[in-house]
């Protein structure tokens, strides 16, 4: 037998990124060089590793300072609540406690490196609170993130909106604090919430001009009995991994009804978690209400919410504010029929 026949051992030195060869012959036959362990290089010592700065906790001080409430600590998270003693509320039949389920609150937690804070909240708000609270959210760099009810069987209407955001303590503080003070400036022109928005009713027969609409959206919608509705979709996958779109509900859509003069709108927006806020915003800046915030699905991709609105005026301004939202949405763009 040769060397040829002999088992070669391959001895990985990891520390050091070298190896050495220890060959493993019969009796008799010649033995490899095997180096010795002075050969070896030393280990090399490994890097230390970088460790980032550590947030410092939340000033309990600040946190009063900007909300204007009392605050409450349990490390490291420091929250404010504002339970709503100012309506009763009745669901069921029977009177509800703000103890169970009807108080706002906010929670402020250290942010991420470089960032003094991270909030976020859940407020308690009827009817007539929502859009101006969400307008005065948004207008102060707070996200509003869901927007539904609770309840069944509730008067009068109670809604709950998620919140969130990132910055300083003062920033996001003043944004909450805007947010009470709008509750408190609409309970005083009005104790008791109200269930209409003020605006005349809408006429009974509808005669909404779907030519001018059309050339708006840029899509051909349809009409039935004076009113109009334009639906425009987008691609997802669904959780299955099926392709679904505008038929299968992955859509926008406008419905008008009244006159051109004096319409109303309703409708759903199909977005993604990065263009809920700019879609919100840019409904609110035009006067349009927001109804719900949510999911219909799970397990899509791209992940979608969905957001359900509401406005009234002139056919043409509504639609042009719809546009500007829709716009700001990666939907399918301008198609023939819908």
């Amino acid at each position: 037998m040769n060397l040829a026949s002999c088992i070669v051992l391959t001895i990985a030195v990891t520390a050091c990124g070298a190896a050495s060869t220890n060959t493993i012959c019969p009796a008799g036959l010649p033995v490899a060089h095997v180096p010795s362990a002075t050969s070896v290089p030393p280990t090399l010592t490994a890097p230390a590793a970088i460790v980032a700065p550590k947030s410092l906790p939340i000033n309990q001080d600040a946190v009063a300072a900007a909300t204007g409430a009392k605050p409450e600590l349990a490390d490291p998270v420091v929250k404010v609540t504002f339970p709503r003693t100012d309506v009763p509320v009745e669901v069921d039949g029977s009177k509800l406690a703000p103890f169970m389920g009807l108080t706002s609150w906010v929670a402020f937690t250290p942010g991420k490196p470089g960032v003094e804070a991270m909030v976020m909240g859940d407020l308690v708000l009827f009817e007539d609170e929502v859009n101006p609270v969400m307008s005065a959210l948004l207008g102060a760099e707070v996200e509003v993130t869901a927007l539904h009810n609770h309840f069944l069987y509730v008067k009068p209407a109670v809604f709950f909106m998620h919140i969130n955001g990132e910055g300083t303590v003062a920033n996001l503080g003043k944004g909450i604090k805007a947010a009470m003070d709008t509750i408190l400036d609409i309970r005083k022109k009005s104790p008791k919430p109200s269930g209409k928005s003020g605006a005349p009713a809408i006429a009974s027969k509808s005669t909404i001009d779907s030519t001018k609409l059309d050339a708006l959206f840029g899509v051909k919608g349809q009409s039935k009995d004076g009113m109009y509705k334009a639906t425009m979709g987008r691609a997802a996958t669904a959780a299955c991994g099926c392709a679904i779109g505008k038929v299968m509900g992955i859509n926008t859509w406008a419905a008008f009804q009244g006159t051109d003069e004096a319409s109303a709108v309703d409708g759903d927006f199909a977005v993604t978690e990065s263009e809920l806020q700019p879609v919100l915003k840019a409904l609110r800046a035009g006067g349009i209400d927001i109804v719900a915030i949510h999911s219909h699905m799970t397990g899509e991709s791209p992940r979608l919410l969905f957001l359900h609105y509401w406005g009234r005026g002139k056919s043409a301004e509504l639609a042009a504010v719809l546009k500007k939202a829709l716009d700001l949405t990666a939907w399918d763009g301008a198609i023939k029929s819908t």
